[in-house]
C-alpha cells in the first residue's frame, strides 16, 4: 500500500515552472595595454582568454491543461493497469517482443491487451501545426573553445593605404553558436547598499536631474562597446559591439523597467560579428545595416524579428546600393531609413541613402543625396564624417559632430528629407563631440559623453532646438565615468546608458539619469524647428 502511494505521488505531475538557468563562470581580463586618448576608435591587442565548460539546466514552461481530479484519475487507472501488465508477464513465459522494457518505448507502458498507453506526461507542450521542433531557450554553448581574435585598424573611418607586396587581412570569421564562449553565473539582484559604506553625493531637489547606476540582475552579460542599443516597449535590445579583444554577434535584452538582463534564444541568418553598425526599430523590428570588424566592412541588412526571435537576411532592391560602411548613423522616418555618412576604411562618408522599409520583404535602396569631397570649402553640406550622431525631428534631420578620422568636429546640421537640403546652424559657442550619444528629449538633445578630441567626458549637454543653443544643467548623484561608444535610450522619464569606453576600459555597468519634469518640460509641448 505505502508503494502504491509513492508511485502515485510520482506519477503526479509538478507543478513547479521556472526559467532556464545558467551556471557558468567567466573571467575577466583588464587591458594590460596602455594607449594614448586617440580620436579614431583606438586599436585593441589580442590577449588570452580562458573559458570555463558551461553547464546548464532547464526546466519546463508549461503547465498541463487538465484538472487535477482528471490528471489523479489517470495516473491511478495507469498504475493499475501496468500492475495488471506486470502480473500477466509474471505468469507467462517472456517473448523476444514482451522483454523491452518500456522505457524503450519513450516512457509507455503496455495494456495486456498489447496497446501502449502513454505516460501521464505532467508538462505537455501546447499542439503546434509545425513539424520542426522548438528551439532551446537559449544559446547552445556546449563548445568552450576561445572566439577568433581580430587584428584592429586605427580607425573605423580611415585606415593607412595598403602596401604592395602585404597580404590584406584575414576578414573577421564568422562565429557559431557553438563556438560562443561560455558566460557567468546569473546575477542576483544586488544588496541594498549599506549607508555606512555609500557614497556621499549631494541631496538633489526635486526639480533636478540625478545620476545613479542601475541594479541589474538576470543573465551575465559582456562588457560591449561601439554595440546598439535600441527600444521597443520597455525592452532595450543591445546587439553586437566588441570588448578589448574581440567582437560579437550576440543579443540581450534589457528590461528597462526591472533593470533585468536575458539573453534570448535566436535562430535563422544570424549576423557576423558587428561594431559601429546601426540598428533601428521598424515597428516589431530591427533593421541592422552595415558595420563590420577590423579589416571588414559590410553593407548587409539583416531583419530581427523580436516576436519570435528569427534572424533574416533578406534581398534588397534598387539599382544602387550604398557602399561597405560603419560608425554611420540611422533614423526612421515615414517608413523610410536615412543613412548617413560613416567610413568605408579609406575615407570618410557625408553621402545620404535611404532604404524603404514600408514592406520589410521588398526593401530597396535610393540614394537621397551624392557623396561629395568633404572639403571645408564647401559650405552646402556637412564635411564627411564617422561617429556623429542624427535623430530625426519631423522631417528633419539633426546631425552633430563625428570625425574624419583626424579632427573632431562641433558643428550642427540639418537635413530635410523632404526638401534635400542640408542647413548649417550657427550656433555662438558649441561643443566637440564624436562617439557620444544623442537623445531627443521633449525640444531638447541630451549629448551624453563621447570624446573632444583630447580626453573622453562624461559631461551631459543640452541643445536647445527651438533657440539652437547649448545649455548645461547642473546633475546630482554620482556620475559614470567618463566614456564613448555607448548606448542610450529614453524610456520612463529616464536616460538609460549602456556600456561604453574610457580609452583603457570597457563597460558593462547600466547608468540611470533621471530627468525631472523642471529640467527640460518647458518647451515638450509642441515646438519646430526653424532653419
Amino acid at each position: 500500500m505505502a508503494d502504491s502511494q509513492r508511485s502515485d505521488r510520482a506519477a503526479r505531475p509538478s507543478l513547479k515552472t521556472g526559467k532556464p538557468v545558467r551556471s557558468q563562470k567567466i573571467i575577466q581580463l583588464s587591458p594590460s595595454d596602455t594607449r594614448p586618448p586617440d580620436i579614431p576608435e583606438d586599436s585593441e591587442l589580442p590577449t588570452a582568454r580562458e573559458h570555463a565548460a558551461p553547464t546548464r539546466s532547464h526546466t519546463p514552461g508549461h503547465l498541463s491543461t487538465k484538472s487535477q481530479d482528471r490528471r489523479k484519475k489517470a495516473s491511478e487507472l495507469a498504475l493499475r493497469q501496468r500492475s495488471q501488465s506486470l502480473s500477466q508477464k509474471d505468469s507467462q513465459p517472456e517473448s523476444p517482443k514482451s522483454a523491452r522494457s518500456p522505457s524503450t518505448h519513450g516512457g509507455r507502458g503496455t495494456h495486456g491487451n498489447g496497446r501502449a498507453t502513454p505516460r501521464p506526461n505532467p508538462h505537455p507542450l501546447p499542439p503546434s501545426s509545425s513539424t520542426t521542433p522548438a528551439p532551446p531557450l537559449s544559446h547552445s554553448t556546449s563548445s568552450s573553445s576561445s572566439r577568433p581574435l581580430n587584428l584592429r585598424s586605427t580607425s573605423a573611418i580611415a585606415s593607412k593605404p595598403k602596401l604592395e607586396g602585404v597580404p590584406s587581412p584575414t576578414p573577421a570569421r564568422v562565429v557559431t553558436p557553438a563556438q560562443r564562449p561560455p558566460r557567468g553565473p546569473h546575477i542576483p539582484f544586488p544588496a541594498l547598499p549599506d549607508p555606512k559604506t555609500a557614497p556621499d553625493v549631494q541631496p538633489a531637489p526635486a526639480s533636478g536631474m540625478y545620476w545613479s547606476r542601475a541594479p541589474v540582475s538576470g543573465a551575465s552579460h559582456t562588457s560591449l562597446r561601439a554595440h546598439t542599443t535600441t527600444l521597443i516597449g520597455s525592452n532595450v535590445y543591445i546587439f553586437g559591439g566588441c570588448d578589448s579583444r574581440s567582437c560579437f554577434n550576440e543579443l540581450y535584452v534589457l528590461d528597462a523597467d526591472a533593470f533585468y538582463f536575458s539573453s534570448p534564444y535566436v535562430c535563422g541568418d544570424i549576423p557576423v560579428p558587428l561594431r559601429a553598425m546601426t540598428c533601428t526599430a521598424v515597428g516589431k523590428k530591427l533593421v541592422v545595416f552595415g558595420g563590420g570588424d577590423g579589416p571588414a566592412y559590410y553593407n548587409d541588412v539583416y531583419i530581427l524579428d523580436t516576436v519570435n526571435f528569427r534572424w533574416s537576411k533578406p534581398k534588397i532592391g534598387g539599382d544602387i546600393h550604398p557602399s561597405k560602411r560603419r560608425a554611420h548613423t540611422a533614423c526612421l522616418y515615414r517608413n523610410g531609413i536615412y543613412v548617413f555618412g560613416g567610413g568605408d576604411g579609406v575615407q570618410a562618408l557625408n553621402d545620404v541613402w535611404r532604404l524603404d522599409v514600408a514592406d520589410t520583404n521588398k526593401m530597396s535602396w535610393k540614394l537621397i543625396s551624392a557623396p561629395s569631397s568633404g572639403s571645408t570649402e564647401d559650405k552646402s553640406k556637412p564635411q564627411a564624417r564617422g561617429y556623429h550622431t542624427a535623430n530625426m525631428v519631423g522631417s528633419k534631420l539633426i546631425i552633430f559632430g563625428g570625425s574624419d578620422g583626424g579632427e573632431c568636429f562641433r558643428d550642427v546640421w540639418v537635413f530635410d528629407v523632404e526638401t534635400l537640403m542640408f542647413s548649417l546652424v550657427h550656433i555662438p559657442i558649441s561643443y566637440p563631440r564624436l562617439s557620444h550619444t544623442a537623445t531627443i528629449v521633449g525640444s531638447y538633445l541630451f549629448v551624453i559623453g563621447g570624446h573632444d578630441g583630447v580626453e573622453y567626458s562624461n559631461e551631459v549637454l543640452l541643445l536647445n532646438l527651438v533657440t539652437m543653443v547649448w545649455d548645461k544643467r547642473k546633475i546630482y548623484g554620482q556620475p559614470p565615468k567618463s566614456r564613448g561608444y555607448h548606448g542610450a535610450v529614453l524610456h520612463d522619464s529616464r536616460l538609460v546608458v549602456v556600456g561604453g569606453f574610457d580609452g583603457g576600459e570597457v563597460f558593462g555597468d547600466v547608468q540611470v539619469l533621471e530627468l525631472a519634469v523642471h529640467a527640460y518640460y518647458s518647451q515638450i509641448s509642441h515646438f519646430s524647428i526653424d532653419v
